[in-house]
């Protein structure tokens, strides 16, 4: 039933309620017309059509494929920043669902869609309350979360966070059952560095070992060796992950290659760690190749950093989440190994990450993030919807 309060007088809840069928409906057309990073061109137009034709922001657009919408409440007050990121993956959809994507080999796997709908409705419902704001709140459209160095760096360098006060950002998460909002202080997400390797060796017949230098034998030993980084290496207690994802060599069954390449990833929450794991990742390297007569080059590249909630701010969107959906729906975020460029927002002002659960068992809601399936339970929309509008007017509702 509709509800016949005054709409300044309605609940985050029941504001989330009225715009549930807009939300979804801006989700899924997102959904049919995903782009990918650094190439949101008709997503950022939509964006910014959507929320001129509400009325009442500040529009701009600090990059190319982003949008920043600036609502001022009717009293001076802080500045809350709420993110939303809009970029698509380079995955080709096995979807049934009448709003699987219609761009070919690019797919909303990960849930911007949904993201960039919630801020959308969020900003539709605190449009209509300005006279309860005191201070702003500063929508942030995000390019390229997917994609290093990311859209958050590119913002931030543009200025968007000057003057900022807290900023917030959530994740529909699948890892969490829907009806369940997980909040959690400190390491939220790690840094996903990256490393490139590659084992020279000699190559030659196969059938004559002893007159080559296998790289393929010393790659296999290395990739073995540097599993001891984070059994041996590390405190039991810290959290970290040496993965090697990627092994490239040789061409035929009679030849051994002259070199080997090897990629991978470390994932750290802790920043003395961070420096630490690759000089324990060459030692290794070096002295693998050097008992075997190879020779190796390596270069590391720095992700994005830790995700890390500042403690008030956590404890904030706490409240608000049980304020808004009561406490029943409080969970305590299980930190993960994935990364996020919301981090880049977190080095200008406190700030709290949380994730929106969206799985549905029982609807077949089940494949992770960026899985060729992908879906959410729609549901978890409103949540998003309502927490938002929840926050904006718990932090601006009175002066500062």
């Amino acid at each position: 039933m509709t509800s016949t309060l005054p709409v300044s007088n309605l609940s985050p809840a029941q504001h989330a309620a009225r715009l549930r069928d807009t939300v979804v409906g801006w989700r899924r057309h997102l959904h049919m017309h995903p782009e990918l990073s650094y190439h949101e061109e008709q997503t950022a137009q939509f964006v910014y059509d959507t929320v001129r034709a509400m009325g009442g922001f500040e529009l701009s657009r600090p990059t190319k494929t982003s949008v920043v919408a600036r609502l001022r409440g009717m009293h001076d007050g802080p500045v809350l920043a709420v993110r939303a990121d809009m970029d698509a993956l380079p995955i080709l959809e096995k979807s049934e669902a009448e709003y699987a994507s219609r761009a070919p080999g690019v797919m909303h796997a990960c849930g911007h869609d949904g993201h960039t709908a919630m801020l959308l409705g969020a900003a539709t419902a605190l449009g209509q309350l300005r006279e309860r704001l005191h201070g702003e709140v500063r929508f942030l459209f995000q390019h390229a979360e997917e994609l290093y160095p990311g859209g958050a760096e590119e913002m931030v360098a543009a200025g968007v966070m000057d003057g900022v006060d807290m900023v917030i950002g959530t994740h529909l998460w699948l890892p969490m059952e829907f009806g369940k909002v997980g909040v959690a202080s400190g390491p939220l997400m790690a840094s996903p560095d990256v490393f490139d390797l590659v084992i020279q060796g000699q190559g030659g017949h196969a059938a004559a070992p002893h007159e080559t230098v296998d790289a393929i034998a010393v790659a296999a030993q290395v990739v073995t060796n540097l599993q001891h980084i984070v059994s041996r290496n590390v405190d039991p207690i810290e959290r970290a992950v040496v993965s090697v994802t990627r092994i490239v060599g040789g061409t035929t069954y009679n030849v051994l290659p002259g070199s080997v390449e090897l990629a991978g990833t470390i994932r750290t929450f802790d920043r003395g760690l961070r420096e630490q794991i690759p000089a324990l990742l060459e030692r290794i390297v070096k002295g693998v190749t050097t008992a075997h007569g190879a020779a190796y080059a390596l270069k590391f590249d720095r992700g994005y950093r830790p995700v890390v909630n500042e403690a008030r701010a956590t404890a904030f969107m706490q409240r608000v989440v049980e304020h808004t959906l009561g406490a029943a729906a409080l969970a305590e975020a299980r930190p993960t190994m994935g990364g996020e460029d919301f981090s880049a927002y977190l080095q200008k002002t406190p700030g709290c990450f949380f994730f929106i659960g969206a799985r549905n068992e029982a609807r077949g809601i089940v494949h992770p993030h960026h899985h060729e399936r992908f879906d959410i339970d729609e549901r978890a929309l409103e949540s998003g919807v309502a927490i938002f509008i929840g926050a904006a007017l718990e932090y601006l509702g009175r002066a500062a």
